[in-house]
């Protein structure tokens, strides 16, 4: 299997995993505008594991360190290859309760919430299993991070023609839910990874490769997407139900996008996984949760979401990007 170990290389992986999870989501709109996204995400999930697969059969297949990723899936323990795919569980739980808490709310009320619990209680339970990097700069870069996310949705309330949210309570608890799940599911999937030597030797027998553990994560997600999917679909948290089989009536073009949306994800993960073998979790982790940084800038520059902003909206975007660039500059340096 491909066995990473220059730092340089495993920042450059988590830049790439913040493109990929900062712009998956542009092959939603991509989509088309009647197609649901109750529709979507079943084409996103298969991407997500398609790519896993993909992954698991070149990188995780070849190579003379390490075991291969089928020989590694048969040596297994139940109880590792557990709690991967409760780790896929907990993060479909998790992106569906941030989106649906999006909906119900707006941006500028839910995601802060959501993903910003997320990015600080993530880092800090992966820096505990595994103390790697200065705290100091490591958290400071995610104290700055989290501001950056405020200072995006401050700027998102400014606006005149913003998605007006009612605020409920109920939209702040279901965001913070979600945030906690997903600041979880990191660390469900990397304590199963088998310990290595510099060479790729395995150390932990039951224990698997992190390729395997992606493939057995999105098998999560996929089984998991029956149960959750299915009931956001004929009880959404907003809008009509929609018939299952309103998927089988979608165009082609409409499934495609879904599916790279799923695989632009996949890939992203992926890169995350094998770089905090180098970097740490925790500051894999943080990085790859920069993520809303990229997703800020689709949205400033190429969608116009803050059209028509003033002055002040302008300063609060500049502030964020700021903050956003420092504060991953610390959590790159706190592993220097």
């Amino acid at each position: 299997m491909f066995v990473l170990q220059d730092y340089s290389v495993a920042v450059l992986f988590c830049v790439i995993t913040m493109l990929c999870w900062g712009s998956w989501g542009n092959t939603q709109k991509l989509a088309g505008k009647t197609w649901r996204f109750e529709l979507f995400y079943w084409d996103y999930v298969f991407g997500v594991v398609l790519t896993a697969l993909i992954f698991a059969f070149t990188l995780g297949s070849t190579g003379q360190t390490g075991r291969g990723f089928l020989a590694d899936l048969a040596q297994a323990e139940p109880m590792v290859l557990g709690s991967a795919f409760l780790g896929g569980v907990v993060f479909n739980a998790a992106n569906i309760l941030i989106v649906a808490a999006i909906a119900m709310a707006g941006m500028a009320v839910a995601f802060p919430v959501g993903i910003g619990l997320a990015l600080v209680l993530g880092v800090l339970i992966n820096y505990v299993a595994k103390p790697e990097g200065d705290p100091v700069f490591l958290f400071t870069g995610v104290a700055l991070v989290a501001v950056a996310i405020v200072l995006n949705a401050v700027a998102y309330r400014q606006l005149p023609n913003r998605k007006q949210g009612g605020g409920s309570a109920k939209a702040i608890i279901i965001a913070i839910c979600g945030g906690i799940l997903m600041s979880l599911f990191y660390f469900l999937v990397q304590r199963t990874f088998a310990k290595t030597l510099p060479d790729g030797i395995m150390l932990q027998k039951g224990y698997i490769t992190l390729y395997t553990a992606n493939v057995v994560f999105t098998l999560g997600i996929l089984v998991s997407s029956f149960v959750f999917v299915t009931a956001i679909m004929l009880k959404p948290f907003t809008g009509t139900p929609v018939a299952p089989g309103a998927y089988f009536k979608g165009a082609i073009r409409d499934h495609l996008w879904g599916i790279i949306g799923g695989g632009i994800w996949a890939v992203g993960m992926t890169l995350n996984l094998i770089a905090a073998g180098v970097a740490s979790p925790a500051v894999s982790y943080g990085l790859g949760q920069g993520a809303t940084l990229v997703a800020a800038i689709w949205g400033v520059f190429i969608w116009r979401e803050f059209k028509g902003g003033s002055s002040t909206v302008n300063k609060l975007l500049i502030a964020m990007f700021v903050a956003f660039v420092v504060g991953l500059s610390l959590i790159i340096w706190a592993k220097l």
